[in-house]
C-alpha cells in the first residue's frame, strides 16, 4: 500500500487537467492539444543549463583523459541513452568503446519492451561496478527518478570514486546520490504516465545539450561545423568533403585528393589545405594545439 501511494505521488505519474477530455474531442483537436503540451518543454529544460553545464565540463574532461562514459536507463529513457551514444561517433569521430549504453533487460529491450527489469537494484549495481573505473562517467536516465535499476547504477558508480549525472524529469525527488541532477518541470503527461510522450522529448533535448556541448568545448567542432565528422555513409563522405573544401578554402575536388591522403580525417585535411604544409606537420600541429581548429588555422 505505501509503494502505491509513493508510485501515485510521483511527478510523472500526474493527470493532466489540460487533456482529461482527450477521448472526446476531434483527432485534430488532440493533435493540438499535444502540440500545446509539447511547446512547454523547451521553456522548462532551459531552467536546467546550470546542472547541464557542470555535467558538459565533467563528461569533456572525462572523454579527453581517455575515460568512459556509460548511459544508463530503462525502457524510453534506456533506448535514448543507446540513441546518444550510437550518434555520437560518426558525429564527432569518438571511439565507439569510449561511450557504452547500457540498458536495462540488456540488447532485447531495446527493440522490445522486457518489463520489470527496471526494477532490479543488484542488476544495475553490478553491471556498473563490473565495468565502470573511477576515471570513468555515469549518466543515469530516469524520468521517474527512482528505477531501481539506474539507482543501483548510480550507487554502484559512486562507491568505485566515478562522476555521476542522473537526467529526470522528477524535478522533486532529492533521494538521488549522482554528484549532479538535471532535471525540468515539464508537467503531467498529456496521457497520464505515459512518459515516452513529453518526458522522453524533455530527456532528448537535455541529452542533445550536454553531449553536443561537451563536444564543443573538446574541440569537436568548428564555428558550427562538425569537423570530426567519420564519413561511414556517402552522405558523411560528402558532408566530409563540403567541410573541407570550405574550411580549407579550396574545390570540392581538391578536397578529395587531400581527403584521402589523410584517410578521410577532415580536420587534417583542413590543416594541410589551408596552411599548405604536409600531413605530418597537419598531425603534429593538432597534437601541438589538442585538437582545437580555431588554434592552428586562424
Amino acid at each position: 500500500m505505501k509503494k502505491s501511494k509513493k508510485y501515485s505521488a510521483l511527478v510523472t505519474e500526474q493527470n493532466n487537467p489540460r487533456t482529461s477530455n482527450l477521448d472526446r474531442i476531434s483527432l485534430k483537436e488532440v493533435l493540438i492539444k499535444i502540440n500545446y503540451e509539447d511547446s512547454l518543454i523547451s521553456k522548462a529544460v532551459k531552467k536546467s543549463i546550470p546542472q547541464i553545464e557542470k555535467a558538459a565540463k565533467i563528461l569533456s574532461k572525462t572523454h579527453l583523459e581517455g575515460g568512459k562514459i556509460f548511459f544508463m536507463g530503462a525502457g524510453t529513457s534506456g533506448r535514448l541513452g543507446v540513441l546518444e551514444a550510437a550518434e555520437l561517433a560518426p558525429t564527432f569521430g569518438v571511439k565507439p568503446k569510449n561511450f557504452i549504453p547500457i540498458m536495462a533487460g540488456g540488447k532485447y529491450a531495446v527493440f522490445l519492451s522486457k518489463e520489470g527489469a527496471e526494477d532490479i537494484f543488484k542488476n544495475g549495481y553490478n553491471e556498473i561496478f563490473k565495468k565502470i573505473k573511477p576515471q570513468d562517467m555515469l549518466i543515469g536516465i530516469a524520468a521517474s527518478g527512482i528505477t531501481p535499476y539506474v539507482k543501483g547504477g548510480i550507487q554502484a558508480a559512486n562507491k568505485k570514486g566515478a562522476k555521476t549525472a542522473l537526467i529526470t524529469l522528477n524535478f522533486k525527488d532529492r533521494t538521488s546520490k549522482a554528484d549532479i541532477i538535471i532535471s525540468a518541470n515539464i508537467g503531467p503527461e498529456p496521457i497520464a504516465g505515459s512518459t515516452r510522450m513529453k518526458s522522453g522529448t524533455a530527456t532528448k533535448l537535455m541529452l542533445n545539450m550536454l553531449t553536443t556541448s561537451a563536444m564543443i568545448i573538446s574541440g569537436k567542432v568548428y564555428k558550427n561545423w562538425m569537423v570530426d565528422v567519420k564519413p561511414t555513409s556517402r552522405k558523411l563522405l560528402m558532408r566530409a568533403e563540403r567541410i573541407t573544401a570550405l574550411l580549407g578554402k579550396t574545390t570540392e575536388k581538391e578536397a578529395r585528393k587531400i581527403l584521402k591522403k589523410t584517410a578521410y580525417n577532415v580536420k587534417q585535411a583542413i590543416i594541410m589545405s589551408r596552411l599548405k604544409v604536409d600531413l605530418k606537420q597537419a598531425k603534429q600541429l593538432l597534437i601541438k594545439h589538442k585538437g582545437f581548429l580555431k588554434n592552428i588555422i586562424e
